[in-house]
């Protein structure tokens, strides 16, 4: 057994793992899609679809505990991931590439669920209680630079190419063989993490797990769970409480690199990754932090509804972007930085409420339950997104998505009203 091993040598590279798949389906596909000519109400319905293997992924989490171990889990899908991402840049320059781009990317999305369920679980048998609480903040750095990685350095590698290749080939054939370059790089980065974790985890569990000693099934469980205190009014906030967000974040980048007069900012691709993968995303972690210090030092619910507003209102700046069109970098950047500060900042009263709401028996499992309610709240407005926004253009869309900020506000008052928030 080598419970306790220096963590350093695997919590960095393993969260990493974790966050970058997930990252490349939910966000960068939308700006993949986007350059190859995908319509926004296909793209936000497909790439909304690919939601799903991580709300329904407590369903079969029970398997990752009963067969194998999480370590065996965890290379295997890393493995798998590696896989679908070289099949991707191979079927990148064929005809149907949206097509086939879809078929490996639900494998990747299943195996990615996988994926956090055996390494979040691998995280707790691995380390001591005092050294779980000493990496939690190194384990989401580098989950938040993936997302960097993701949404940012590699859009910016397409855009390079995008410009190289269509100086020799046509522009069609320029942004697929660009993205191929980035999902090659993708499944090598892979191929090396799988390698490099099958040797360095910890061996610290068994072929079985300790789930025979649970006292009770899977269906006591989920019972329990529906069986909490103000369970419905915990369910709607979870659901709504990123109504508006969760339509803005697939269009969002379409509306960057969308031609002026269609509408859209007219911007490079990567550019849209400097401002939307870099700048958005360190903005996001900062509000992210600074909502973690102001819940510790005054609780939610003297936080909650700072946090709605922060979560809401930041969004309004899209109606701005969208009626003035600028030209400016800067404030085109300064306007994102805004309204990603706000949702880092905001989204950390979900994140502690599904945490207070999880607490008690079954305080894993019901957590588990909770982020797949939350997917279903991302993935079902957000299927929608693209029919509505090309129905009524992109200033019309933005202030529906500041009518969508009252379902938030709404859930937020009941919420509020729940007697042992903290």
């Amino acid at each position: 057994m080598e419970k306790d091993k220096n963590g350093w040598t695997w919590i960095p590279s393993l969260y990493f793992a974790e966050g970058l798949p997930y990252i490349i389906i939910m966000t960068t596909s939308v700006i993949m899609f986007n350059k190859m000519g995908l319509s926004n109400s296909n793209n936000a319905l497909y790439t909304s679809w690919l939601y799903l293997p991580w709300v329904i992924k407590p369903l079969w989490s029970p398997l990752v505990d009963l067969i194998k171990t999480k370590k065996w889990w965890i290379i295997a899908m890393q493995l798998l991931i590696g896989a679908g991402f070289a099949c991707i840049a191979l079927f990148l320059p064929a005809a149907n590439s949206i097509r086939y781009s879809l078929i490996f990317m639900w494998l990747i999305a299943f195996s990615s669920a996988t994926h956090d369920i055996a390494a979040d679980g691998f995280y707790m048998l691995a380390l001591k209680e005092d050294k779980q609480a000493y990496f939690i903040g190194i384990r989401n750095t580098f989950y938040r630079i993936a997302m960097i990685t993701g949404q940012g350095l590699l859009v910016v590698v397409a855009g390079y190419f995008e410009k190289v290749f269509s100086k020799t080939m046509p522009k069609e054939d320029a942004i697929s063989q660009s993205w191929a370059i980035v999902f090659y790089v993708l499944a090598v980065l892979f191929g090396i993490l799988f390698i490099y974790h099958n040797f360095i985890l910890p061996k610290c569990e068994t072929s079985t797990s300790n789930n025979d000693k649970k006292s009770s099934s899977l269906k006591e469980l989920i019972v329990s769970f529906f069986l909490k205190p103000y369970v419905l009014i915990s369910l709607l906030f979870i659901l709504f409480y990123r109504f508006s967000e969760s339509q803005l974040g697939k269009i969002a980048s379409p509306f960057l690199l969308d031609p002026i007069n269609k509408g859209g900012l007219g911007l490079e691709t990567s550019t849209v990754g400097l401002i939307y993968g870099t700048i958005g995303v360190i903005a996001l972690v900062v509000g992210g932090i600074l909502g973690g210090i102001a819940i510790s030092k005054k609780g939610l619910k003297f936080w909650i509804w700072a946090m709605a507003l922060a979560m809401n209102i930041p969004n309004f700046v899209y109606i701005w972007l969208s009626q003035v069109q600028p030209h400016s970098i800067w404030a085109i950047s300064t306007c994102v930085a805004i309204e990603q500060l706000g949702y880092g900042f905001g989204f950390s009263a979900l994140a502690y409420f599904m945490m207070l709401f999880s607490r008690g028996k079954y305080q894993t499992s019901h957590y588990a339950l909770c982020t797949g309610f939350m997917a279903l709240g991302m993935m079902i407005p957000g299927m929608f997104s693209g029919y509505i926004q090309e129905n009524l253009g992109y200033q019309s869309f933005f202030f529906w998505i500041a009518l969508c900020t009252i379902p938030s506000f709404i859930v937020t008052y009941f919420a509020s009203r729940i007697k042992n928030l903290k």
